[in-house]
């Protein structure tokens, strides 16, 4: 869990400058509805917070004319600070740890027991963790990521959230916590099954490679990287769909008015290198911190029971 933790952290400090970015050129291409701004993602999990623009505590300003992405990294740096670059930072945190810690803890536990459980289809295991890992960690964080969205729309204090919580359920049900967790998983369960697979298969390919029984930190980076770019490709539709999705349209309808209008090649418009550059520096970062926090806790724990061993021997 202390491993998850810091790759998160990690991660967002990273790719958060990479995404605040991104989002100030599509602004400036297609500006928010009005009283919304997409926050940021980065490449674990995304956020959309309720804002005015103007406002001083939102994290987006229009200002100036970007002509690419390095023009938009000086220009943000000259006129607001270099802390611009993390906008939107401090919320996204709250709610992209623990859902990364759930998330990767329960796929480690879950790969264990299937891989033993599974037996001949052991190598399968990683896929089937990593899609039911997701479930579990998109569900349990659906309804706060809800809830601090319609604190922020209502502008209220922290100290509301037990009024807020129970008005929202009076009027529109329980399920109504986990609104919006449909496109979510359409998109991230399937990522997620790839990724794990792709990565344990490209880990164990590399490590018979270099002829190395643990796993580097140069391996983990690398197969993270791959198997982060090969998930986001092959579901770019549904990310596109997610970003073009408005009211209580079905994932399948959008998708057919998208093809409808834009052909084929639409699901895959607009998003493909954008989506690239976030998200595969992002599992890269992750991974590879995940994997050498267990390595350096299993090295402590294994010289922890060692210890009174040797001295009692002694």
């Amino acid at each position: 869990m202390v491993a998850s933790c810091s790759g998160a952290i990690l991660t967002s400090l990273f790719v958060t400058p990479l995404d605040v970015v991104k989002i100030r050129l599509q602004a400036q291409k297609s500006p928010f509805p009005k009283g919304k701004c997409f926050v940021y993602c980065n490449g674990l999990m995304d956020h959309i917070c309720v804002c005015e623009n103007g406002n001083s505590k939102a994290w987006y300003k229009a200002s100036g004319h970007f002509n690419g992405t390095l023009d938009a990294f000086v220009k943000i740096v000259r006129g607001e600070g270099i802390k611009a670059l993390w906008s939107g930072l401090p919320p996204t945190l709250v709610m992209a740890v623990p859902a990364t810690v759930v998330y990767f803890t329960c796929y480690d536990q879950l790969c264990a027991a299937l891989r033993v459980r599974m037996g001949d289809y052991a190598q399968e295991a990683p896929l089937v963790a990593g899609a039911v890992a997701r479930v579990g960690s998109a569900t349990v964080i659906s309804p706060l990521e809800l809830i601090r969205t319609k604190l922020q729309a209502q502008k209220q204090s922290y100290g509301e959230l037990t009024n807020c919580i129970r008005s929202a359920v009076q009027s529109e049900g329980w399920l109504s916590l986990w609104r919006g967790l449909g496109p979510t998983l359409f998109r991230d369960v399937p990522f997620s099954a790839m990724y794990w697979y792709n990565y344990e298969k490209g880990k164990s390919w590399l490590c018979e490679r270099y002829n190395t029984r643990e796993p580097t930190f140069s391996i983990t980076f690398i197969s993270g990287a791959v198997s982060g770019s090969i998930a986001a490709v092959v579901t770019l539709p549904f990310d596109v769909v997610k970003t073009r999705r408005q009211g209580p349209t079905s994932t399948f309808s959008v998708m057919t008015r998208i093809v409808a209008q834009d052909g084929f090649g639409g699901l895959f418009a607009g998003g493909f290198l954008p989506r690239l550059i976030k998200v595969a520096p992002a599992c890269a970062i992750m991974i590879s911190t995940y994997e050498f926090g267990k390595a350096f806790f299993r090295k402590h724990n294994q010289e922890r029971i060692l210890r009174p061993l040797q001295t009692s021997n002694t």
